[in-house]
């Protein structure tokens, strides 16, 4: 059994004042920020985005209560790391990291990836 296209994402709860900050920062390495509750590959993202923030703050055991309301997002890789048939670079996580340490204290996320159905490439959205 084959299994179905997805793309890698990290996963990561923002402070939602820092968000837009964040996907600056995130852009200007082509990584880019798609909120779950507004993500195109969701048919209900109001309620992924409520499991995905609830199912992360509650396996930190109370580490992770001040993110109770933030934002969660998924962080995809753009075009320009050339990992679309699957695969991502250590240096592309190394870039995903150093800027996701940068605002340490407005998001929490677990290092490594998840998979998620693919998103469609900023390009993508024109078409």
């Amino acid at each position: 059994m084959r299994r179905a296209p997805h793309e890698n994402v990290a996963t990561v709860l923002v402070e939602p004042g820092r968000l837009a900050e964040l996907e600056f920062a995130l852009v200007a390495h082509d990584l880019w920020v798609w909120p779950v509750a507004t993500a195109p590959i969701c048919v209900d993202g109001p309620r992924q985005a409520f499991q995905v923030r609830r199912r992360l703050v509650e396996s930190a055991q109370g580490r992770w209560d001040c993110a109770a309301a933030w934002v969660p997002v998924w962080v995809s890789f753009g075009e320009s790391w050339g990992h679309r048939d699957g695969l991502v670079t250590w240096q592309a996580r190394k870039q995903l990291y150093t800027v996701l340490d940068a605002f340490a204290a407005h998001l929490r996320y677990r290092r490594g990836l998840g998979g998620v159905a693919p998103l469609p490439l900023p390009r993508d959205r024109a078409s």
